[in-house]
């Protein structure tokens, strides 16, 4: 069974191959200033890593921007509009999809834009998370110009750029199983991790892509948070480990 050893020995070889293993943290579905927001944001500051938080535009509040205003190691993304299935029954869940007009998707993001824009000033960044991890081609096509630069969904990319001028920059473990809503396991978690790590290194995967770790504050159990905890140890305590900001996974800071 995989285990946090093979994560060691994993970022061994990278270190051994003279290379730095990335990775980059996005928590979807930000709304307020809660308990576990404060949990989020400790875990990000006893570590010091970049931490990216996609926020609900429509469901947003001045207390998430008071508390995030304090974490200067806190990015703001945009999680959709209000985090609505529009989807027929049946289908895969999906905001931004193709159920609506597109001017009508396009008219949402931009009303959650401003609306981030207002609460959070320089901390937002132009970059677009769909809810679910899925969108619509025509609204992907749309996004830069709408003004975005970046998207994120789950899953190795298959290209840097999800448009011209779009970079996509994705998330490739979640540590909830949401069939239950707990946690998945550290074997299960671990895999994910390791397996896009092994391909990154092996040519496999697009070495450039940091290995993405996507968590839901708002959801999480304590294997859950035991989970992200040791995983921050054990990368940040290794030579060959290094925490991106948005910024610079985004390519944003150049």
């Amino acid at each position: 069974m995989t285990g946090w050893a093979d994560l060691a020995r994993e970022l061994d070889r990278w270190a051994e191959d003279g290379r730095t293993a990335t990775f980059w943290w996005r928590d979807d579905d930000a709304v307020a200033d809660t308990p576990a927001l404060r949990r989020l944001l400790d875990l990000r500051a006893r570590f010091d890593v970049p931490l990216a938080v996609a926020a609900i535009p429509a469901r947003a509040d001045d207390t998430l921007a008071r508390a995030l205003a304090g974490a200067p190691g806190a990015a703001i993304l945009q999680h959709g509009y209000a985090h609505l299935n529009h989807a027929p029954d049946r289908s895969a869940k999906s905001e931004l999809g193709p159920h609506r007009a597109l001017a009508a998707v396009l008219a949402d993001l931009a009303a959650g834009r401003d609306r981030l824009a207002a609460l959070f000033g320089d901390h937002r960044q132009p970059i677009l998370v769909p809810p679910w991890n899925r969108m619509d081609a025509a609204v992907v096509a749309a996004l830069p110009a709408a003004g975005y630069r970046g998207v994120s969904t789950m899953g190795a990319r298959k290209a840097v750029y999800a448009a011209p001028g779009l970079r996509r920059v994705n998330v490739h473990l979640d540590p909830i199983d949401w069939r239950k809503r707990g946690f998945a396991g550290d074997g299960a978690v671990l895999e994910a991790v390791l397996g896009h790590l092994r391909r990154r290194r092996a040519g496999e995967a697009e070495a450039d892509e940091p290995t993405g770790l996507m968590t839901h504050h708002l959801a999480h159990d304590a294997g859950c948070w035991a989970f992200v905890e040791t995983l921050l140890a054990a990368t940040t305590g290794h030579q060959a480990g290094r925490w991106l900001a948005a910024a610079a996974a985004f390519g944003l800071d150049r």
